[in-house]
């Protein structure tokens, strides 16, 4: 039997001090997420955990997080963080412009 990769720490939430497990990349996003948003570990748990998903907060977490940086990846959020288009829509930009 493998050894499971899931971290487990500690975090305050809606009803007080838990654990979860996640994998540790999961928790590199969080922490990632934290900085950008100006808020700590609990308070972003909570934040996820009045948003009433049905799942559960560890599945709760794993969705905010998909969907926080799903966000990031439109085109909107491209835009407003200066990284310009996707390589596919960049290469048909280029295509279009040479012909």
């Amino acid at each position: 039997m493998s050894a499971s990769r899931l971290v487990n720490r500690n975090v305050v939430a809606e009803r007080g001090r838990t654990s979860m497990r996640l994998e540790p990349e999961l928790w590199d996003a969080l922490l990632e997420i934290c900085e950008r948003e100006g808020q700590d570990m609990s308070a972003l748990v909570r934040r996820v955990e009045a948003e009433g998903h049905v799942g559960g907060r560890t599945s709760a977490v794993r969705v905010f997080v998909l969907d926080y940086f799903r966000i990031a990846a439109t085109e909107d959020g491209h835009a407003a963080v200066g990284h310009g288009a996707p390589p596919r829509l960049r290469a048909a930009i280029q295509t279009r412009s040479a012909a």
